[in-house]
């Protein structure tokens, strides 16, 4: 694989969504949860979807339920929470696995791509992110305590 271009994920609804509708963009890509003490980082993955979507940026949220089973809901249920709770109107697909066998491809290659501390590919919690740029290659991932407004200037060089 060379890029996210290469890869299709499943929509909330279980349509496919093929991921090269974002070449040319760049792309922010978080594993999430609604019941997550890093959950109100919605807000701020939000904040950047709107301040910076109409420059070509897109945030793509991934529900998991692998870290202390915080992401219990079905993908109705995480919707009306996203929407209801944080006004989330960036894309959020369907609950994923990010570590073990049952990892989703994507997140096989990103963790791959683009190690966390000391080489290790796993990943730790939720929100853990990987900002990838507009050729469809990824520049960074951040652990799940960075905040979304830190990654501001990350995004900008980008677009």
């Amino acid at each position: 694989m060379s890029g996210i271009a290469d890869f299709t994920v499943l929509a909330a609804d279980g349509s496919a969504v093929d991921l090269s509708a974002y070449a040319g963009r760049v792309v922010l890509i978080v594993n999430t949860a609604s019941q997550c003490g890093f959950t109100p980082q919605y807000e701020g993955l939000e904040g950047l979807h709107r301040r910076y979507a109409g420059q070509g940026l897109t945030v793509l949220g991934f529900p998991c339920n692998q870290f202390g089973a915080q992401e219990p809901g079905d993908a109705a249920e995480i919707a009306n929470f996203c929407t209801l709770t944080y006004d989330v109107t960036f894309p959020v697909l369907a609950k994923v696995q990010v570590n073990g066998d049952g990892a989703d491809p994507l997140f096989q290659w990103l963790k791959a791509e683009a190690p966390g501390v000391l080489g290790t590919k796993a990943i730790k919690w939720n929100f853990t992110k990987f900002l990838v740029d507009r050729s469809g290659k990824v520049v960074a991932r951040y652990a799940p305590t960075t905040k979304p407004e830190d990654l501001a200037k990350d995004i900008e060089a980008l677009l």
